[in-house]
């Protein structure tokens, strides 16, 4: 990777919109013994990096064409607000197809951006089909594609995330570990071949939702791999294979240097940078900070550790389904269905049982599943994970019968 076009690309970009923040955040530092630096991408114009690779490739198509191209890409995030954005920016015209099902709030948020300059088509009901009708359209209309990952100009446009982060640090001073989220792989390939030499390999992790591992399996297989099922609640990087090029560029890399983070730690980290910090991230921007609380204390402590913070895109309407997994990860919150016997008073039996810390959030009649048993749901919530081990003991010596679901996928995701 040539790093001085990557300055190039930097200094053009100035004109758009100023460098974001590489910030010391005091509250992680002292949890892990280390230097904690957050590189804040949520904080560029459209609320993450996707805004580079799109205006690096814009600026380099409308070198060689002219402003008389026209520009077509599929997205329902960041990449369609990035690309709205840099349309408006340098005058051109642009369509975005996304799918069907996309929340009205990013539709209306990547039309303000592109402000009379891009087209929105809404086109099926899975971003597979939406990608279709884009590429079907560009071959129709002589429209030029702008990929969300994989191509060498979009690859360039991220990789002035580390340029910045080598200028931002004090006194030339060089970070011992850069943790990169990963989704097609557009930012981790950017960001590991601009700092090639600089940061030795072992320095880098990635970090993937657990439900979409694309970099981690392609590793371990040779070759980018098309995963048969994605998890599509880290939507910023629920990507279901790897670009090729993206892959070629960490190919070098071991599949022990891809944390795979829960998408419900993911939650927990989004929670307490919001309650602690007043940062609002969506959950692919709290990837590399969740996979902090992943690592072995000794990997951080005394080190400096550069965490890329890659996009504050979050729909408040998600925050109660954010907290309730952030509350089940960390062990304070669990539903159990308990058969209950139909007799006066065996609601208040239960209830002594609670303690003063236990709280009820949920509680709902299931059935009648014998002439004298009844079944409940009942969602329970408390101050300290250690309150569950007491409050089941008291559960058994009552012998009262009870499941505990909070981890069941299948039934949980019918009935709670």
């Amino acid at each position: 990777m040539n790093r001085q076009t990557i300055d190039d690309a930097l200094a053009a970009m100035r004109g758009l919109f100023p460098e974001t923040p590489l910030q010391l955040n005091d509250h992680l530092s002292a949890r892990y013994g280390a230097e904690i630096w957050l590189k804040r991408e949520d904080l560029s114009p459209v609320r993450s990096y996707k805004i580079r690779g799109a205006f690096n490739f814009l600026r380099k198509a409308i070198g060689k064409g002219g402003t008389g191209q026209t520009f077509v890409c599929a997205s329902a995030g960041n990449h369609a607000q990035g690309f709205a954005y840099v349309c408006r920016h340098f005058g051109v015209r642009g369509t975005v197809f996304m799918p069907v099902t996309t929340p009205q709030q990013k539709i209306e948020k990547t039309r303000i951006f592109g402000a009379g300059f891009i087209e929105i088509k809404l086109f099926g009901d899975f971003f597979d089909q939406c990608y279709k009708a884009a590429r079907d359209h560009a071959e129709a209309t002589g429209a030029m594609m702008v990929p969300p990952f994989d191509h060498p100009d979009i690859i360039e446009g991220q990789a002035t995330v580390a340029a910045e982060i080598l200028a931002q640090l004090p006194d030339g001073s060089v970070p011992d570990l850069v943790i990169i989220p990963v989704g097609g792989g557009g930012l981790s390939s950017g960001v590991t071949g601009y700092l090639a030499g600089t940061v030795v390999r072992e320095g880098f992790t990635f970090c993937e939702p657990e439900g979409a591992p694309s970099l981690k399996r392609a590793l371990e297989a040779g070759g980018p791999v098309t995963l048969s099922k994605v998890d599509n609640f880290v939507d910023g990087a629920a990507v279901a294979r790897i670009g090729d090029l993206n892959f070629a560029a960490l190919s070098t890399f071991s599949p022990d240097q891809v944390m795979t983070i829960p998408e419900n730690a993911i939650c927990v980290s989004m929670i307490e940078m919001l309650n602690i910090e007043g940062v609002v991230l969506e959950p692919a921007g709290a990837l590399s900070i969740a996979a902090l609380a992943q690592m072995p204390a000794e990997r951080l402590k005394g080190k400096r550790v550069v965490a890329i913070v890659s996009g504050g895109n979050f729909d408040f309407e998600r925050l109660p389904d954010v907290k309730e997994r952030a509350m089940r990860h960390s062990g304070l919150k669990k539903y159990f269905i308990l058969r209950l016997a139909q007799r006066p008073g065996a609601l208040k039996d239960f209830l002594n049982l609670l303690g003063p810390e236990d709280d009820i959030a949920r509680f709902e009649y299931l059935k009648k599943s014998a002439r004298n048993f009844g079944s409940i749901l009942i969602g329970i919530e408390t101050a300290k994970p250690e309150n569950f081990g007491r409050l089941t003991e008291a559960f058994e010596a009552a012998g009262l019968g009870y499941q505990d679901i909070t981890e069941n996928e299948i039934l949980s995701s019918l009935i709670i």
